[in-house]
């Protein structure tokens, strides 16, 4: 079959069984435009206001089906607004695959209109990356770039490909990429190394496990329970692991890091055991390095070997797929309760509930609305069913410390790369891939903006995705540190903004303003009864600051709690 390039490049898709890409025309990825409108029956595309934009929608889908989002672009400007999505991705593990139209190759280099090196720019934020400047080299990378993005530790990968490879026909065949020489993406399990691991739990008095997004990103979910369970051990996560156990299972203690649960983190550094199941040990998650579990043995569970001993030196490390990694743990572990331990975390609890919980769920003195209750809300009428879909700030740490989850995927964030205006497009992306399930975008009023123009994609798309606005009218996150560290010099944090929900009804988006706690109830069951999409604007106290929290650089045992 004798095809142009640009068709090649919608047929590779349909081979990968793509059905939904995100996108902005242009001149270098005309070509391919052209020939997706004669598939559009079989490849839905879903015009975007902004690339960025793009490549949010593709995490969003990404994370919530677990498939491999795809984004495309025009070369030049169109490439450069995706680089930001792309290093969102490229920090949380999210497989994406994003296309890019790109100058004729005998302009290459010349700076021509709209040329840019996004190869080039690209490097140091993808899994993997190729310009191809052949049709036919087309099918060959297009099968790498999906096994690459979706096998091991996922990434996002780029594919650029010049005018003229899209213009220039060949006889197109294809086959899906089983491997690559010199890539593994996932280590053979060491059975002899799970055998140390699970001695080593089993000898513990004070074991921690603390678990990220691995275990959602392995399907690895039940095997996961199966050990807390089985093994008694309390377990704490990370934000990107957030929902791959139930929020009420009573062996889940809370939330790791700087804004995190008091117990966890406190306890961190009591602990004789610590367990990391697919997590990196990042800076948010451990504080200060020199002090961080000193007095613990750290087993570490991981796919890429290039996260073991980079923060924390591990006791034993376990390589390889964690789904085949707690199947062969589980028989191996005794079972147990750790009764006395868990007591120490209840009363740790008691203490963090009475001190911030308490009154951040409930407030009193007068005070406004404030996030956390407002997540409450949402909680109460969504019970635990809804796809939540935060941006970046202090919104985040309230919906992440708040929000009930009964099941996995069901929690997606900026987390490594803390990208404000990812919410919104991301929402749009879970929404379209998971049409099932509810899915609440709750963002700040600074984050919402950067992002706004994506309202335009709700508008055409007709996609039912509800918005909560928390507006303080300020960068909630960044004041917090100027009250805290900076004397309460407000520096360039205070937002004056423009009527939220009159640019919503400008989309022909149902909204609604609260400003009284009186309403608040109401307001959210009917944003959550309705079929469509719905805005809802909500005014909470302006300087509400969100605790338990660990200054950067601080021992996680210092976390304060006001």
């Amino acid at each position: 079959m004798k095809i142009s390039g640009a068709e090649a490049v919608i047929r590779c898709l349909l081979e990968e069984g793509v059905d939904l890409i995100y996108g902005y025309p242009g001149g270098a990825i005309m070509p391919v435009y052209d020939e997706l409108y004669k598939f559009q029956d079989q490849l839905h595309h879903v015009l975007v206001r902004h690339e960025q934009g793009a490549t949010h929608a593709a995490q969003g889908y990404a994370r919530a089906t677990g498939k491999v989002g795809v984004a495309i672009a025009t070369s030049g400007p169109g490439a450069t607004n995706l680089v930001t999505g792309i290093a969102d991705a490229q920090i949380d593990s999210t497989p994406m695959v994003c296309i890019t139209g790109q100058v004729g190759r005998h302009l290459l280099g010349s700076d021509a209109f709209q040329e840019t090196d996004i190869i080039g720019i690209s490097t140091p934020v993808t899994k993997w990356n190729f310009q191809v400047t052949e049709a036919s080299q087309i099918p060959e990378i297009m099968a790498k770039a999906f096994y690459i993005a979706r096998s091991g530790r996922p990434g996002p990968v780029l594919v650029d490909i010049t005018k003229n490879a899209q213009f220039d026909e060949f006889e197109f065949s294809y086959e899906k990429c089983t491997g690559i020489r010199s890539y593994t993406p996932v280590p053979k399990l060491n059975l002899e190394k799970v055998a140390e691991a699970a001695a080593l739990i089993n000898s513990a008095k004070k074991p921690l496990i603390v678990f990220g997004q691995g275990i959602i990103l392995g399907q690895a979910e039940d095997e996961f329970k199966a050990v807390v369970e089985k093994s008694g051990i309390p377990a704490a996560w990370t934000i990107l692991g957030l929902s791959a156990l139930p929020t009420d299972h009573p062996l889940n203690v809370g939330m790791l890091g700087m804004h995190g649960n008091y117990a966890p983190n406190l306890l961190t550094n009591e602990c004789d055991v610590l367990i990391a199941f697919g997590m990196r040990f990042d800076d948010r998650v451990t504080g200060n390095l020199n002090t961080y579990a000193k007095q613990a043995k750290v087993v570490h569970f991981e796919i890429d070997p290039a996260e073991i001993d980079k923060n924390v030196k591990t006791e034993i490390a376990v390589l390889g797929d964690v789904k085949e990694s707690l199947a062969a743990l589980l028989p191996l572990l005794d079972a147990k309760s750790h009764d006395l331990w868990h007591n120490e975390f209840k009363a740790l609890k008691e203490v963090e509930f009475n001190s911030v919980i308490k009154e951040e769920l409930n407030p009193t003195n007068g005070k406004g609305i404030s996030m956390g209750e407002t997540v409450e809300m949402i909680n109460k009428h969504s019970k635990g069913d809804a796809i939540i879909v935060t941006d970046v700030g202090q919104h985040q740490m309230f919906a992440c410390r708040y929000a009930k989850f009964n099941s996995t995927k069901s929690n997606i964030t900026s987390g490594g790369l803390g990208t404000m205006g990812f919410a919104l497009p991301a929402a749009i992306g879970a929404k379209m891939g998971k049409p099932e399930r509810e899915v609440v975008a709750i963002i700040g009023d600074g984050g919402f903006q950067m992002t706004i123009q994506e309202l335009g994609t709700i508008f055409q798309t007709q996609v039912p995705v509800k918005i909560v606005i928390l507006n303080n009218e300020f960068l909630g996150m960044v004041r917090q540190w100027q009250e805290l560290f900076f004397d309460n010099r407000y520096a360039s944090t205070k937002m004056i903004n423009p009527n939220f929900v009159a640019i919503a009804e400008g989309y022909h988006i149902k909204s609604k303003k609260v400003t009284q706690r009186e309403d608040l109830d109401e307001a959210v069951a009917e944003m959550l009864a309705s079929k469509d999409s719905y805005f809802l604007e909500v005014m909470v106290e302006k300087e509400n600051n969100v605790f338990p929290m660990i200054p950067t650089g601080a021992c996680v045992s210092e976390i304060r709690l006001s």
